[in-house]
């Protein structure tokens, strides 16, 4: 992957001309009314989509607070919501991220453990990419003694095409440190976020 820090060679112009093929390809006609600002609105809208190129998630979790009076319980943050982008249809995904972590001497705001998962999220994703990526970016920064992250997320690459199968739901996880060792743990996490009956 290339530096997100580094800027891409690709002009507004090109990218919005790259929409007009696309629709071209499609069968329509960009220079109809309805479509002139089409290239123009689905550039702005990339702009957004995949802001996380421009982000390096790790920076959000620099600034820690150790006056927890010892506190050194499960902090889990439920039902962070998130929107990507499968990276071989460019299609949707759509879901939920449920974090967790073990602290040694150290906790992070809340509003950073949803920023992890918005940087990376904004890029062009596989599922179980996403979930590994979020654990390991909090276990090398934060040093917990254990890192778990489940997403349950719907990808609109099956379900608005191919099989169209609607109501289906992907669930990944990734568990470190603790949470991979200790079964209680584990199962502790997954009670918290409402998956019961794990062991």
């Amino acid at each position: 992957m290339s530096d997100p820090s580094t800027p891409n060679d690709v002009t507004q112009a090109q990218a919005e001309e790259a929409v007009r093929t696309l629709l071209r390809w499609a069968g329509d006609d960009p220079s109809r009314e309805g479509l002139l600002d089409t290239p123009r609105r689905v550039a702005k809208a990339y702009r957004d989509w995949f802001s996380g190129y421009a982000d390096d998630p790790s920076e959000f979790l620099k600034r820690t607070f150790k006056e927890v009076e010892g506190y050194d319980e499960m902090v889990v943050l439920r039902d962070i919501e998130f929107e990507s982008h499968c990276e071989h249809h460019m299609a949707p995904i759509i879901g939920r991220a449920h974090v967790g972590y073990l602290p040694t001497n150290r906790v992070v705001g809340i509003s950073k453990l949803a920023r992890v998962v918005e940087g990376y999220a904004r890029r062009f994703q596989v599922q179980e990419k996403l979930t590994a990526q979020i654990a390991h970016c909090i276990q090398e920064h934060l040093r917990p003694a254990g890192v778990a992250v489940v997403i349950d997320a719907s990808h609109e690459c099956m379900t608005t095409r191919g099989v169209h199968k609607r109501g289906v739901s992907m669930v990944t996880s990734q568990m470190l440190g603790a949470f991979r060792d200790d079964a209680r743990t584990r199962a502790e996490f997954l009670q918290f976020i409402g998956i019961h009956g794990a062991r």
